[in-house]
Order: C-alpha cells, then sequence, then structure tokens
C-alpha cells in the first residue's frame, strides 16, 4: 500500500462515525457516500418519516454509486437513526450538517451541536452561500467551523468548496480536506469568504443570462438547453474557462485572446440583462418547463450521463505532453 493510500485509509480511520444532520436530498445523498465508503452514519431529523425517505433514496443512488466502483451491497447496514440532536452528535466523528438554508436556523443547530459533540469532532456545514463567519457566530469555540460545500448530488459531482469563517483554524480546514479527499471527493478551499461561494455564483450568473434571453424571447429554455449542452456545457467539462480562453487565443494564449477579443467581451458585458424573478417572468418560466419525463427519469438521465462524462474526463491522455526545455538565459 502507498503513501496516498495509507493516508486516505488513516484518514477515514479516524473519522468513521458521521452524523448527518438533515436527510433532504443534500443529507441522504452526503448518507449514501459515506455508508458506500464504510462509514458509520447516524441521521438525525425531526421529519415523522425520514426513515423512510432515506431508505428510498438510499435505493435510487445504487446505480450511481455501482457505476462509481463503490460498494453497494447491505449499503444500510451501518445506518441509525436518532433524532435527538444531541444524541446523534455525542459520538461523532464527524458531523455534517444539511439543514435549511438560514442563518437562525444553522447557528441554533450549530450551538446544540457545539453542546453536545466532542471537542474534536469535526463540524462540517453543507450551507450553499452562508459564510462560516456568520453561522460560527453562536459558537463558543467558532474555529471549529468550516464549510464543505458540495455540488448536487454529493454522492456524485467531485467538487467541494472548504471555506474558512475569520476564525476557522487552518488544521481544521486541513482535516476537512483530507476528509473529502478520503472519500474520493475534490475539495477546493477557497481563498477568501464569498456569499455563495464560487461554483453557486457561476451557475447564478450564467442561469442570469439564460432568463434574459428566455424572457427576451431569443430562445425558448428548451432551446437554450440544447445550446448549452452542445458548446460551453461540453468545453467546461474538459477545460474551464480561463483555459478555454487560452487556447482560443491560438499560439498566443490567454494575453492574446484578451488583448484582440478583451473589448468585444466588455461590450458583451455591458449588454448582458438583469431580469427580476416577478411574478410574469416566473409564470413565463414556468410555462416552459416541460421535460418530457418525470422527476426521477430525469435525475436517472443526467446521472447516468454524467458518469459517462466523469469516466471520460478521469481517463488518462492518450496524448503525451512533453515538459518544453526553460531557457536560463
Amino acid at each position: 500500500m502507498n503513501e496516498s493510500h495509507l493516508a486516505t485509509h488513516g484518514t477515514l480511520d479516524t473519522h468513521r462515525r458521521v452524523t448527518v444532520v438533515g436527510a433532504g436530498v443534500i443529507g441522504s445523498s452526503w448518507t449514501a457516500l459515506f455508508l458506500a465508503n464504510g462509514l458509520t452514519v447516524t441521521v438525525s431529523d425531526p421529519v415523522p418519516d425520514v426513515e423512510q425517505q432515506v431508505h428510498d433514496q438510499l435505493q435510487e443512488t445504487i446505480p450511481t454509486l455501482r457505476a462509481l466502483g463503490l460498494p453497494t451491497a447491505d449499503l444500510d447496514r451501518n445506518l441509525r437513526f436518532e433524532a435527538d440532536l444531541g444524541k446523534a452528535v455525542a459520538d461523532a466523528d464527524v458531523v455534517q450538517e444539511n439543514g435549511p438554508e438560514r442563518l437562525d436556523v444553522k447557528q441554533d443547530l450549530f450551538a446544540r451541536i457545539e453542546q453536545a459533540a466532542r471537542p474534536d469532532t469535526l463540524l462540517l456545514s453543507s450551507t450553499s452561500g452562508i459564510r462560516a463567519t456568520d453561522i460560527a457566530q453562536a459558537l463558543r469555540q467558532p474555529e471549529r467551523l468550516v464549510i464543505g460545500h458540495p455540488f448536487n448530488p454529493p454522492h456524485l459531482i467531485p467538487l467541494v468548496e472548504v471555506v474558512a469563517g475569520e476564525k476557522t483554524d487552518q488544521e481544521v480546514v486541513k482535516r476537512a480536506v483530507a476528509f473529502y479527499t478520503a472519500l474520493g471527493k475534490k475539495p477546493q478551499v477557497l481563498r477568501k469568504e464569498v456569499p455563495g461561494f464560487v461554483a453557486n455564483r457561476l451557475q447564478a450568473a450564467l442561469f442570469r443570462e439564460a432568463v434574459n434571453l428566455v424572457v427576451q424571447g431569443v430562445v425558448t429554455e428548451s432551446e437554450l438547453d440544447n445550446i448549452v449542452t452542445s458548446s460551453v456545457g461540453l468545453r467546461w467539462a474538459v477545460a474551464g474557462p480561463f483555459r478555454s480562453f487560452h487556447l482560443g487565443g491560438g499560439s498566443g494564449g490567454l494575453p492574446h485572446f484578451l488583448e484582440h477579443l478583451g473589448p468585444g467581451l466588455e461590450s458583451l458585458w455591458r449588454d448582458l440583462g438583469t431580469p427580476v424573478l416577478d411574478e410574469s417572468t416566473v409564470q413565463l418560466l414556468s410555462g416552459q418547463a416541460s421535460f418530457g419525463a418525470s422527476i426521477e427519469e430525469l435525475e436517472g438521465a443526467r446521472d447516468e450521463a454524467q458518469i459517462k462524462v466523469l469516466q471520460a474526463v478521469s481517463a488518462p491522455s492518450t496524448l503525451a505532453i512533453e515538459p518544453k526545455a526553460v531557457s536560463m538565459r
């Protein structure tokens, strides 16, 4: 076993008991991933039928987990439920919180979690946009809290944005990165706090202009989706915006691109729309929201296609790229 495998194995050995707080779409997806990696999971959610909901969602994740090469036999054998939050986190090595996206709720949850959890328990929040600094105001030890924001669904999409608060201990950040890495995720530590983090801000920017184009009658929702999946969606799966424009600059790379095409980009920025999601806009968008299948069928098709994309982009390249010699003159 090499050093990286030893590190991965050791990280999960010391973070084996996980409590998932909140068992909605994100919480159940995390639960599936944790269980498939052999961890013991306690789910805490006051919803009366939470056990049935989680078991149903676990069943839906099995094809995806199998395609990712994870074991799924007796997936729920290390799963238990505990409605009492204090009891649920008392012996946890890790807490992954997935409660409602409201600051007051998250502050209350983490104040109660901190009171009941061990001093060394790793405290993680799946919040999609609330700053760790703000959530941690309710804690006696704000240095314990760090954001671990996944991209939906967490059991499939690799990214986890790890975001420290103003008082977060850097050792806690390192533990969070090691934990997510051991699960096969691709954690990215953000260099500063910003509302919505990075992935959601990028989504919001693209969606804003998507809504504008539909409202202006340039395209329909279906046509816009086809444009994205046939162009930038494909491109960005293998090269992000900066690398794509670097390649678009020819031999001069990104500097050449910015010099020659930058003015055109700036003019487009000035022309981008700022739609408002008022009643008429919501009605327009909702009226076009016919996707020809149930949510479950669409999710299954999405996950199957997403797995193929992940397999393609993670496959070893057949193109050998040799590093260029650097002149010392």
